[in-house]
C-alpha cells in the first residue's frame, strides 16, 4: 500500500513538472513569434515610407531639374478635389516646364489643404494659397523659385483654361508663381501674352462656376473658405 502511494505521488509530481515545462516552452515560443512579427512589421513600415529625395529648388537649378523630371513623369491629367466638388484638368505637353511643375507639386502634396483664395465674379478662381502656417513651412522645404512665362504656344485664355499667375514680388517679367494657379470662368483674352496657359478643364466646369459664385470680401477672398483637399495625378 505504501509502495503504491509512493509511485502515485511520483507520477503526480512528474506530470506537474511536465506541464510547467510545456507551458514555459509554449510561452517562450509565443514570445519569439511575437518578436519576429514585431521586427518584420517595423521593417515593412520603414521600407514603406522611403521616398525619393529631391533637391531644394532655386532659381539656379529649377529649370535643369524640371527638364529631367518631365522626361520621367509623363502624366498630364490631374483631379483637383475641392470642398465643392472635383475638377479634372488636362495639362498641355507644349508647356512642359509648367506641366512638370504642377505634376511634381501635386505628387508631393504641395497643394493639399490650400484654398481658392481669390474669386473674381465672371472672371477667374485662383487657388493654391492659404493662411495656414503649415503650408508655408512645407513650401519652404520644397524650394523658392519662379518659372518663366511660356506664352507663344497658340493658347488663349478661353473659359476653362488653367493658367499661372505672376509672383506678387517686384516682377517686371511676370515670372510665374509655381505654387498658385487660376482657372478662367469666362473668356479673358486680355491676359494673353502675360500669363502661361498650361492646361484646360475637361470635367467639372460646373464646380468652377459654383466656386465663382460664392460671396467674397473686399480682397476677393471667399467668406466661407473653399478648400483644395488634394490634387490627384491621374493615369
Amino acid at each position: 500500500m505504501r509502495l503504491f502511494l509512493f509511485f502515485s505521488l511520483c507520477l503526480i509530481l512528474f506530470n506537474c513538472e511536465d506541464k510547467q515545462s510545456k507551458t514555459k516552452t509554449n510561452y517562450n515560443n509565443s514570445k519569439q513569434a511575437a518578436d519576429t512579427v514585431k521586427t518584420d512589421t517595423k521593417t515593412v513600415k520603414k521600407d514603406s515610407i522611403k521616398k525619393k529625395e529631391y533637391p531644394y529648388l532655386t532659381e539656379e537649378n529649377v529649370m535643369d531639374f524640371f527638364l529631367e523630371y518631365e522626361k520621367e513623369n509623363l502624366e498630364n491629367k490631374v483631379r483637383i478635389k475641392t470642398s465643392m466638388g472635383d475638377i479634372d484638368i488636362l495639362l498641355f505637353d507644349e508647356t512642359k516646364f509648367h506641366r512638370a511643375n504642377f505634376i511634381y507639386l501635386a505628387k508631393i502634396g504641395a497643394f493639399d489643404n490650400t484654398q481658392f483664395h481669390r474669386v473674381v465674379k465672371n472672371f477667374i478662381i485662383q487657388g493654391g494659397n492659404t493662411d495656414d502656417i503649415r503650408v508655408a513651412r512645407k513650401r519652404h522645404k520644397i524650394g523658392h523659385y519662379l518659372l518663366p512665362t511660356d506664352t507663344k504656344r497658340g493658347f488663349t485664355h478661353h473659359r476653362g483654361v488653367i493658367s499661372m499667375p505672376s509672383s506678387d514680388i517686384e516682377n517686371p517679367h511676370k515670372l510665374a508663381s509655381p505654387y498658385e494657379f487660376f482657372i478662367t470662368q469666362q473668356d479673358a483674352f486680355h491676359l494673353d501674352g502675360d500669363y502661361t496657359i498650361f492646361g484646360k478643364v475637361v470635367k467639372g466646369m460646373d464646380v468652377v462656376d459654383k466656386i465663382n459664385a460664392v460671396k467674397t470680401d473686399e480682397s476677393d477672398w471667399p467668406f466661407v473658405n473653399v478648400y483644395i483637399k488634394t490634387v490627384e495625378v491621374l493615369e
